[in-house]
Formats: structure tokens, sequence, C-alpha cells
């Protein structure tokens, strides 16, 4: 029987990029991003839509996408976790490369995020309509919000919001450094370098949340090829390999959490690890999902780099940004470089070109190993990689 260690160094990726334009791009729609981020992953990887023998997709079905390409793949999968689902992709991928069902995985990720908000029609029967709305929770910024209070009544209120603040601020001082940015983008209204002052003074979303905790909302596109050891072994640039995977869910809704305070992180950061073979302190950089800041401090610690309650303490003094020692979101993150609505795919881009030592002024420093950790929902789903340049 084939174990997830067996798993380990199956497949790499070797082509990853963003659509053509990112921010607000009023005049593209969702699929334009998809077709557009595929088309510049392929050719980062060396190949065409000729070689893809695989789609993988989430929120749009892969048929859609497949007959907007001219592709008739011959594996499809349009598993959808909400923000982690690219990341599960990759895995599924890599389990269908070792099957020998596939060589060439072609994962395709699109939204006009941004461009195209209007307020959505709820399905009556949700569980989340029934339950919740009628009680106000109606929203991604109420649900975390309402996680993070209970983290704040735990672990203190005063402890956390400096957490959080250093969490945003590093997070924007690699946005800075990242020409593709919202920050850096001519329409953005606002200051770009922020401190601890903006951070505090900026309005309020949700509390305990200032506009500086949550993510930003984009329009864009990203992509990545995953393919075979054989195939990587030929590519034009440095593959990344995936040592390591885990996925896993534990609930739909906020109030049927089982725990506001821990992610099921716990679960597949362990399991993705241990496959690899590695541990928290072999890893060069940590790419971690950051629809709000909130979901940073619980993820850290779910994860298993620090303690419960620990968090804050852990990012003090902005030790994940530019010059501290846990490098963290080096692309500027959902918080400060794009937030389509599902942000995973971005993870995997910036993990790729870090590895490569591709990402220019933000380059970490002899970076060799990535953790790349996504969530979905109502902190609902996460996936976790591990990755190598070696």
């Amino acid at each position: 029987m084939t174990t997830a260690s067996d798993l380990s160094r199956v497949a790499a990726i070797i082509g990853v990029d963003e659509s053509d334009e990112m921010g607000h791009v009023p005049h593209k729609s969702s699929m334009q991003h998809h077709a557009e981020a595929a088309d510049n992953a392929l050719r980062d990887a060396g190949l065409t839509l000729d070689d893809v023998d695989a789609l993988f997709c989430a929120g749009v079905g892969t048929v859609s996408v497949a007959e907007y390409l001219g592709i008739v793949p011959k594996y499809t999968d349009t598993t959808s976790i909400g923000g982690s689902s690219f990341l599960a992709h990759v895995e599924h991928a890599m389990v269908a490369i070792n099957a020998g069902l596939i060589d060439v995985a072609l994962i395709t990720h699109g939204e006009a995020g941004r461009s195209t908000r209007a307020r959505a029609g709820r399905d009556a029967t949700a569980a989340g309509s029934q339950f919740e709305a009628p009680y106000g929770m109606i929203g991604a910024p109420v649900a975390y919000a309402m996680a993070c209070s209970r983290y704040m009544h735990m672990y203190g209120a005063d402890r956390v919001r400096q957490g959080m603040a250093d969490v945003s601020i590093a997070t924007r001082k690699w946005a800075l450094q990242n020409p593709k940015s919202f920050v850096n983008h001519p329409t953005w209204i606002g200051p770009a370098d922020v401190g601890y002052e903006d951070y505090h003074e900026s309005r309020w979303i949700a509390w305990p949340f200032h506009i500086m905790d949550c993510c930003l909302v984009t329009d864009g596109g990203g992509a990545c090829v995953v393919v075979s050891a054989d195939v990587a072994s030929n590519a034009k640039k440095n593959p990344a390999w995936i040592l390591g995977s885990a996925e896993g869910h534990d609930h739909q809704i906020i109030s049927q959490m089982p725990d506001l305070t821990r992610t099921i992180a716990y679960q597949t950061g362990p399991r993705a690890l241990e496959m690899a073979g590695v541990t928290h302190d072999d890893i060069d950089l940590a790419m971690i999902y950051d629809s709000f800041t909130y979901t940073v401090l619980t993820t850290l610690e779910s994860l298993g780099f620090c303690g419960p309650g620990e968090a804050p303490d852990f990012v003090a003094n902005l030790r994940t940004g530019p010059g501290g020692d846990f490098p963290m979101n080096t692309s500027g993150g959902g918080l400060s470089y794009a937030h389509t609505g599902m942000y995973g795919m971005f993870l995997l881009i910036e993990a790729t070109r870090q590895l490569r030592g591709e990402s220019g002024d933000r380059q970490v420093e002899d970076c060799n190993l990535s953790l790349v950790h996504g969530t979905g929902g109502e902190l609902s789903s996460t996936a976790t990689l591990v990755l190598s340049n070696s």
C-alpha cells in the first residue's frame, strides 16, 4: 500500500504566474484572468496547452475553463474548499501523477473580485442563512471577528491587537517591494508605507478589525503547473519539489467551529511536515493565508510554530517582515498584494519564485524550503504543502 511518505518528490511545480493585469481591472472577466494566468504559467514552465492532460479549478467548472482554453483534459477536478482549494489541487495532482494517470496538471484561478462585486443572493435553505444571518452573522469580516474576539478574551486584548498590528505592518513592508502589489497600483487610495499609528487610527470594519486587519478585494488570476518527476527533470527552470502535503476541514459555518482559536491546521501541518521529513526549524519561508490578521495568528499556533496564545509574541517587532528572522508572506499577502476572493493560488506563486531566487528586492536569502498554507471558508478548511528547491 502506498503511504504518504511514498508520494514525497513524486511531483513538482515547474511553472507559475499571475494574469497580465492585477488589482483593479474592470475591463476583464474572471475567465480572462484564468486564461492569461494559464498561458503565462505554461510559458514559465516551457510548455504549451498541448502538453496539458489534467485541469484543476475552483469556483468555476473545469468544463467551462477547458472550453475557453480549447483543451480536452483526460483528468479533471473542481474541488472547491475556498482559498485552500488550489493547495489541495496540488496534492490531488500529485496523487494522480503517482497513479500514472497524468504527467502535466494545470491549476488555474481567476476572479474579477473587485470589479464584479455585487450583493449576492442568499440560499434560504443554507445553514448560515437559517442559523446565523438572523443574528447578524453575515459575511467573512463578522465571522472572523467573532473568532478573534474569543481569542482576545482568552489571551488579552491589548497584546493580541499589537500582534495583529505587527502582522499587518510587516506584510505591508513586503508589499512595497513587490511591483505587482495593489498598494503599488495607480488606483491605490491611501498611504502605502504605514506604521503603528496608521494601523490603530485606520477605520473600523467589524470590531476588533480595522481595515488594515482585512484582506484586499482585487481582480486577478494565477496558475501553476504541476508535473511528474520525469517531466520536471527536463524543466527549463529549477522545480519546486512537493515534499509534503495534507488537507482537511472540520466545519462550514463559524458557529459550528469546534474551537474558535484553533483551525484544522493542527492536523494538516504536522501531517505535511511528517511526510516531508522536516521540522518547523527547517522552514526558510512561511507563506500563510492572511485573509485577516487573526487568520495568521491562529494559523501559526495551529501549525505548531508556537503554542496557544503565543502568536502575538512570536510575530512581535515586525519579525515576519523584511530583515526579520521569520520571513512570511513576502509577496505582500492577501492584506497588501492581492486578494481576489480565493487567495491560495498566490501563495504557491510566491513560494515557487522564492525557491527559485526570482523575487527581486524581497528575495529571502538561502530560501530552500517553504511551508505553504491555505485557509478556506470561515476558518473551515486548510491545506498545507512543504516545497523544496532540491
